[in-house]
């Protein structure tokens, strides 16, 4: 009876971390493409459009250790209640933007923008409704970062570790992919095309529906029994520590891969949604609703993680995580270099399911943009992947690990940043150059660095694990 029970309790636990997966993929996925509602409104700046995202990872940094440190003294459920509970302040902060401070100016600032050539200087007001907007999004970083924190490692435990935890991971991803292919096709349907009147109003729907889900999400989790590894039946804190995480060299350089990692999964849709939605010379030549094809085009990318992270999931069991590691990281690296180098003036139509204009009319996209969102296929293993093989043989420095990790998502905000910055300076598409140096060194790390050469670090829990 006794064994049912614990399979039962985990099985809970598994389809809790799973539905608590979707929930950060829609909060995450919510920034980008709200962002370019900011950069029309800043006369086509795309770098402080990319800045709510960059507020959202921002918040990893701070939140990362602290949030690791929650597991350690309060385990899993009542860090995950926490995450959600601030979930919904930070949503309500990014509606509260829509409005108030909508006619309160902080500063100006003036915007080159280079048209077909011509250098056009022009000034835009910075209002306190976007301080506002970045705050909520700030709010809601601690929110994902909390929630990471107690899934990862969560599921990676459930599954036993190794190939079987990666595969736990993988399919728990699954849903994450297909909660964020779902968010920017509805951030896009609801913004149509960017005109001047365009403001945070047309996506305050999406931010009631994440509150909502939150509550909802909050009342279900404090029915659930979750398994607490670091904690003793009373609810104290039962493990003891000599050593940490940043003792284990593959923890180490798989906390850099995690930050890189991050960087590119956001990267490659963000910058290409920019790219797309941009109707000026700099930009990819859609003509139409261009942020409708861009947010439906970006869909894609999350739709074939959904489909590379369920491929793996099926596999994992069998295919090392390592080996898929390398085979993605190479293939991602010659796809974004053939996207590159293939000119913006060889299109392809966009098939009528994925977009279909009022009238029927058929909008095209460059080659390039469907060489990356392709790249969805190959960077839907890595989270998995990295974060499975740098937890492997942690045993109870998992939890502390998890925290680090989750800091160091913080690369999600500052690489897609700076390649804002450099797609502005060089252009939208010599800006991949940083996402190839960034697989280079996931490359890297399946090949060389994720091999665990410090075997002599005891890491026995003391404790068992109580559902």
């Amino acid at each position: 009876m006794g064994t049912k029970n614990n399979s039962n309790g985990r099985l809970i636990a598994i389809i809790a971390m799973f539905f608590l997966f979707a929930m950060i993929s829609f909060v995450t996925n919510l920034a980008a493409p709200i962002g370019t509602i900011w950069g029309n409104e800043f006369e086509g700046n795309s770098v402080l459009g990319m800045m709510g995202n960059m507020m959202n990872f921002l918040a990893y940094l701070f939140m990362g250790i602290p949030a690791g440190n929650l597991l350690v003294k309060i385990g899993y459920k009542k860090t995950a209640l926490w995450a959600m509970a601030i979930g919904v302040i930070g949503l309500f902060v990014q509606y509260l933007s829509s409005i108030v401070g909508t006619e309160s100016p902080v500063f100006s600032m003036q915007s080159t923008v280079d048209e077909n050539g011509v250098a056009v200087v022009r000034e835009f007001t910075v209002r306190w409704n976007f301080i506002i907007y970045l705050l909520g999004a700030f709010i809601c970083g601690f929110c994902v970062c909390m929630l990471n924190t107690v899934v990862n490692p969560m599921l990676n435990l459930l599954g036993g570790g190794g190939n079987k935890g990666n595969q736990l991971l993988q399919t728990g991803g699954a849903l994450n992919s297909l909660s964020g292919t779902l968010t920017p096709f509805f951030v896009g349907a609801l913004i149509g095309q960017l005109t001047k009147s365009t403001t945070m109003q047309a996506v305050t729907p999406l931010l009631f529906i994440a509150m909502g889900v939150f509550v909802a999400a909050f009342i279900v989790i404090s029915f659930v029994a979750i398994p607490e590894p670091n904690l003793s039946k009373d609810g104290h804190k039962s493990v003891k520590y000599s050593h940490s995480p940043w003792n284990f060299r593959h923890t180490v350089l798989g906390v850099i891969g995690i930050f890189i990692y991050v960087g590119i999964e956001i990267g490659i849709p963000g910058t290409l949604n920019f790219y797309l939605a941009d109707q000026k010379g700099t930009g990819a030549g859609v003509i139409g609703d261009a942020s409708t094809i861009a947010g439906a085009i970006v869909a894609i990318y999350w739709l074939l993680m959904l489909v590379g992270r369920s491929l793996s999931g099926a596999i994992s069991g069998k295919v090392s995580t390592r080996a898929q590691l390398i085979t993605v990281s190479a293939v991602a690296i010659g796809l974004v270099i053939g996207a590159i180098f293939i000119p913006k003036s060889v299109t392809v139509s966009v098939p009528s399911f994925v977009y279909s204009g009022i009238n029927g009319e058929v909008a095209t996209v460059p080659v390039s943009a469907y060489l990356l969102i392709l790249c969805g296929l190959c960077t839907s293993v890595m989270w998995g992947g990295i974060f499975n093989l740098a937890v492997e043989g942690l045993g109870k420095y998992t939890a502390q690990a998890s925290g680090i990790f989750m800091m160091m998502v913080v690369g999600g905000g500052v690489l897609p940043l700076i390649q804002q910055f450099i797609a502005k300076e060089a252009g939208y598409m010599t800006s991949y150059w940083l996402i190839v140096a960034c697989l280079g060194y996931l490359l890297f790390y399946g090949l060389v660095g994720s091999k665990n050469v410090n075997t002599d670090i005891p890491v026995t829990e003391e404790e068992q694990l109580y559902l």
